[in-house]
């Protein structure tokens, strides 16, 4: 029972290629997919869940905030009370509209409205591996791609689903005034 070898080399003769794909200037499929993940850890002998929302446009605080919504929503409905959000440094999760909602969210809570208290810890720059769901990020780009071609956009959000497990949910949208 010895250890799988999980390196491989490729024949010296054969040309090693590195292909950059990219769709042509006028297609009509979007260049890139926005979505929101949240790895669910209900209990210490219960598996992980993925949760997922792919956003039509692109994540903006709006947006955020929405898919915020709808978690906390989805969490206080199953009794949880609290969510820890490990964020990074981008735009869409630090925005003063994303600060200042959850404020009110946090307070609306704590008096009473449905809901779970948001507890936002902040990653420092440029630190993947501090934030608990990178990993599975990571595993699951290199499941659902292909080295060949590219996906269309509704294979690979089927791709995604399928290999997380995860009900689709109703794209999340980026208000007009934003685009």
């Amino acid at each position: 029972m010895a250890q799988p070898d999980h390196h491989g080399w490729p024949d010296t003769d054969a040309p090693y290629k590195l292909q950059e794909l990219s769709l042509p200037t006028a297609a009509p499929e979007p260049k890139a997919l926005a979505c929101y993940g949240l790895r669910r850890r209900p209990g210490p002998l219960q598996a992980d869940q993925m949760w997922l929302r792919f956003v039509t446009g692109r994540p903006v605080s709006a947006v955020t905030i929405d898919c915020l919504a709808w978690c906390s929503a989805q969490l206080a409905a199953q009794g949880f009370t609290a969510l820890r959000l490990s964020w990074d440094k981008a735009s869409w999760h630090r925005s003063q509209a994303v600060r200042h909602w959850s404020r009110q969210h946090n307070q609306q809570v704590k008096r009473g409205a449905t809901g779970v208290r948001l507890v936002v810890c902040h990653l420092p720059s440029k630190s993947p591996w501090l934030n608990p769901i990178e990993p599975t990020w990571v595993h699951g780009k290199w499941a659902v791609s292909e080295p060949d071609r590219l996906l269309r956009a509704d294979e690979l959000e089927a791709r995604v689903y399928a290999y997380y497990g995860c009900t689709s949910e109703t794209h999340l949208v980026m208000p007009k005034k934003v685009a």
